[in-house]
């Protein structure tokens, strides 16, 4: 039986259904994505989207769906999904599916009458073409398969319009089309294993709704181009492989190409399975040198803090050291031109923020825990010494190294942590001043770049880390812990932030604490109470004012919730880690069970990843993007925490 399989009822009903989204991505950012009936409800999805530099930095759809009808005895019965904007759903092909599963690629079985036909999708790992494949399992008599493409060619941010600039024009090519319909794009090629017949009918499907955009309060109906259908004649047995992509390839060699695909594929047989295989839905190839890691699906770009916060749990936590290696590698380059005044060389976004080069330093200490401090010093040792000194010296333009030790930035006009919500052109959360998780992460770093440079027998400069971190702990006492016994979220010109939020947990599950032992129990038993949900740490508690915990609606009634009292699954990674630490053993079936609230998620937004955030308030429902690099990294690597214990 598959890990992840709907059976008929789940499919049919579409309120079911239309909740479970389905990605499927390479190593260049392209992607596919729609829901698992393939009836799209946001303007992110299609079957085909890229990026196309030549235009921008988004990525576009270029291939929104594919519908495909079974046609016999001069009847045709469409299997296909689209919602248009009187409400009504045409056609309705869910009503053919018998049984969906993602096991090893995500496979749909449809019955019409005396014909049973199977789907499988998959988006080929190197190259940027997604590839169909149509098994006639089972017919009565002579069967026909109709295709018919809808076209986009526009950015996932807008939508299209009917409009007469488009460049109908296509042109014949081995097994199918190729055609695009603004200048600037790459041409799509869409070729068929078996011998087909297209048809040029031109015309659009206008009013097509997509009821997530509406749900977040943003414009959601479209109009796509269809240039015309396919038309192949099947009989039992046949397979039908067809490709979709930004480059020609030869007919004949789909089927081989689509079984190699399927090889390379990790089954996703249990929640660990599935797990690693999200993890590799975020990396980006841009050369054999050059790896990226993607915040999230379907908006997000590569982003410096998520880079360095989800690069061990993507990496080190599968035993993929390499893939850590060739990431830092790529991003210590950024943090070089940064720290040198440069340009930045890479596709790396917002490396100038105050936190982002400590969660470097973090994530290079996770990777010395693996491979021993020799070698993790040789290197990132000079890296590691060099940022502590940029900091030190005050050359950061984001961050003031204070004479108390501590760091100081500056907030309240533009965000600087990752509590970076705005609305109004103003931040939610306005943290401003002494941070708690900055000066926990500058305590760290100090902490074990004096570790890595005894190691390497660099005592003076082991001495002087060693001392500059006295400080900076003795001021952090003075100027986080309560008397209530938790921590100051924020501290600026003597007036402390009372609210009880997650940041806290940061200097309790750190290597280095400016903590004492009850100081970390104390914390730790707080967040417990009035933070720990089954999907992580809400951002804020229920007894602390402006407590926003249900995050829907437009744009801006979803800021003022963004990091009010919703939950990050990421965050509850760094819980179970201080638990564990503060409570050792005894703690170790509590996180486990706690991972349980986890793989009950695998069945639903994208289908076997974890989706942005959720509700703060039962039943916690996932919102945001449907996948997320940073939570699925920090349960993988909460997994690989508790095998080290067991």
């Amino acid at each position: 039986m598959s890990y992840l399989k709907f059976e008929k009822a789940q499919m049919t009903n579409l309120q079911e259904s239309l909740c479970r989204e389905l990605l499927r991505t390479n190593r260049s950012g392209a992607y596919s994505c729609s829901t698992v009936v393939d009836c799209n409800t946001r303007k992110y999805h299609g079957l085909l989207v890229v990026p196309v530099p030549e235009i921008d930095g988004e990525n576009h759809v270029l291939l929104s769906s594919l519908d495909c009808s079974v046609i016999q005895h001069g009847a045709e019965f469409n299997l296909g999904v689209h919602k248009y904007e009187s409400g009504v759903f045409s056609p309705n092909g869910h009503k053919y599916i018998r049984e969906f599963s993602l096991e090893t690629v995500p496979t749909t079985i449809y019955r019409v009458g005396g014909v049973i036909l199977k789907k499988e999708v998959i988006f080929q790992a190197y190259a940027t073409r997604v590839l169909i494949r149509y098994t006639l399992v089972d017919c009565h008599s002579a069967t026909t398969l109709r295709l018919k493409p809808f076209l986009a060619f526009r950015s996932v941010r807008n939508c299209m319009v009917e409009n007469t600039q488009i460049i109908k024009d296509y042109k014949e090519i081995s097994g199918g089309i190729k055609t695009h319909l603004y200048e600037n794009y790459p041409d799509l090629h869409i070729q068929i294993s078996k011998k087909n017949e297209f048809v040029f009918d031109p015309h659009w499907n206008k009013h097509l709704v997509y009821e997530k955009e509406q749900e977040r309060g943003y414009h959601g109906v479209e109009d796509l181009y269809v240039p015309g259908y396919f038309e192949i004649e099947a009989k039992k047995g046949d397979e039908i492989v067809i490709a979709a992509g930004i480059e020609n390839i030869k007919p004949s060699t789909l089927n081989k190409l689509f079984n190699e695909e399927v090889s390379l594929r990790t089954p996703r047989d249990n929640f660990y399975h599935a797990l690693v295989n999200a993890a590799h839905q975020f990396h980006v190839r841009i050369s054999d040198t050059e790896r990226y890691l993607l915040a999230g699906y379907p908006w997000f770009k590569v982003r410096a803090r998520d880079t360095f916060i989800a690069l061990p749990g993507l990496t080190l936590a599968i035993q993929e050291n390499d893939y850590f290696e060739l990431v830092m590698d790529t991003a210590a380059k950024s943090i070089r031109d940064f720290m040198d005044g440069k340009p930045l060389s890479s596709m790396i976004h917002e490396i100038e923020q105050p936190d982002v080069l400590l969660w470097a330093i973090w994530a290079i200490q996770q990777y010395a825990h693996e491979v021993g401090n020799k070698q993790a010093y040789k290197k990132y040792g000079k890296l590691l010494i060099d940022i502590s000194m940029f900091i030190d010296s005050n050359k950061h333009p984001n961050i003031e190294l204070r004479e108390n030790g501590l760091l100081h930035i500056e907030g309240r006009e533009q965000p600087m942590t990752w509590m970076n919500s705005i609305a109004n052109g103003r931040p939610v959360v306005p943290r401003t001043g002494y941070v708690v998780e900055i000066n926990a992460l500058w305590y760290n770093a100090l902490k074990f770049c004096a570790e890595m440079a005894a190691s390497n027998n660099d005592t003076k400069v082991a001495a002087d880390l060693e001392a500059r971190a006295t400080i900076a702990k003795e001021s952090f006492q003075k100027m986080f812990v309560t008397e209530s016994g938790y921590l100051f979220d924020y501290v600026e010109d003597g007036i402390t932030d009372w609210s009880v939020r997650p940041n806290m947990i940061f200097p309790v599950a750190f290597d280095y604490s400016p903590l004492e032992p009850e100081q970390k129990k104390s914390v730790l038993d707080f967040c417990t109470r009035e933070l720990l949900t089954p999907k992580g740490l809400r951002t804020l508690s229920p007894k602390s004012g402006g407590y926003n915990p249900i995050y829907v609606g437009p744009q801006t009634k979803r800021d003022y919730a963004y990091h009010s009292g919703t939950a990050w699954p990421w965050l509850g990674g760094f819980y179970m880690e201080a638990c564990l630490k503060v409570y050792k053993r005894t703690r170790l079936s509590f996180v486990q069970r706690q991972m349980i609230g986890y793989e009950d998620e695998m069945l639903y937004h994208a289908v076997g990843s974890i989706s942005e955030l959720f509700d703060g308030n039962p039943p916690f429902h996932g919102r945001g993007a449907s996948a997320f690099a940073m939570n699925v990294a920090e349960i993988l690597r909460t997994w690989r925490l508790i095998d080290q214990y067991n």
